[in-house]
């Protein structure tokens, strides 16, 4: 299940086959200076076919992030469902003198700028998976993460983090693969509310469940710290307790109530008070141990 895409660039022609596609990625610009010469006739022979179409930009990371987000975001009329790409890597001479400390933070800077710019659109970012493993810090990646791999197939980049689109390959030309199992719901993802969100990994439920457990609060009254997963842990055995002794209680009713019906059922009639006090002391020795007797004179007779 998935669906499959490519990302084109000038050297990609202005029409490339669109065969087995359902969606597109076009470069637009780098820098701050140069515009991809091919761009606007590769969107509309993607979207002339009905393929959902997103845009990137290359950054030089020296430069200040919202310059060149401006520069990007300047040269489209952007459309409804149109998605938007941080291409962050940096092995090219306009990067390597970067230092990692920079283009981390034009990377957070960019994504929040353009999103702050284009709020109703998904707003994310490709990188590779030496940049997501060895570079970034702080797992952000706007609304949705690109991440790029060689060698492993389709939908198997990898990694823990939750990312919507695998870039694969790149022989002949840049090949993708998305999750989603048609391209009317990607279409509706890239349409959606920019609060949806994508599907939690189990390494994002891990990690929402360790910083619960080690989640700490000020006790008002002391003023020292509260470990929040020791009181869990309390609150879960007293839990526990109270629903046992619920159970015990439960099964002295029956264990009582059955003796009782065994008794009836052996004699005429009996004592009411007797019947009564012999229940009462039933439920409470049938706690640790069930042993009931029923004993009396038998009720007179008409």
């Amino acid at each position: 299940m998935g669906i499959y895409g490519q990302d084109w660039a000038s050297y990609q022609s202005d029409e490339p086959n669109l065969a087995g596609l359902d969606f597109a990625f076009t470069k637009i610009t780098e820098g701050l200076g140069y515009t991809n010469p091919k761009w606007v006739r590769q969107r509309d022979h993607a979207k002339r076919h009905g393929l959902v179409w997103g845009a990137y930009h290359y950054p030089h990371m020296g430069n200040d992030p919202e310059s060149e987000a401006d520069f990007f975001l300047d040269q489209v009329a952007w459309q409804p469902g149109d998605i938007l790409v941080l291409d962050w890597e940096g092995y090219d001479d306009a990067n390597t003198g970067v230092s990692t400390a920079r283009q981390r933070a034009y990377k957070e800077d960019w994504l929040r700028y353009v999103k702050a710019r284009r709020p109703g659109h998904r707003v994310g970012m490709y990188c590779n998976a030496d940049y997501w493993k060895n570079i970034d810090t702080t797992g952000y990646c706007g609304d949705f993460l690109w991440i790029a791999t060689a060698g492993r197939n389709a939908g198997n980049p990898g990694i823990k983090a939750s990312w919507m689109f695998h870039q694969y390959d790149d022989n002949p030309v840049d090949q993708d693969y998305c999750p989603l199992p048609s391209r009317e719901q990607l279409r509706a993802w890239a349409l959606g509310s920019p609060e949806d969100a994508m599907p939690l990994s189990q390494a994002d439920l891990d990690a929402v469940a360790t910083a619960v457990w080690r989640h700490t609060e000020t006790n008002a009254a002391t003023g020292r710290p509260v470990d929040m997963g020791a009181v869990m842990a309390w609150m879960d055995k007293v839990h526990n307790n109270q629903t046992d002794a619920v159970a015990r209680q439960l099964a002295a009713t029956q264990a009582a109530v059955t003796a009782l019906a065994a008794q009836l059922g052996q004699q005429h009639g009996i004592d009411t008070d007797t019947v009564v006090a012999a229940v009462r002391q039933a439920i409470a020795d049938a706690v640790i141990s069930v042993d009931v007797h029923v004993t009396g004179t038998p009720a007179p007779t008409s």
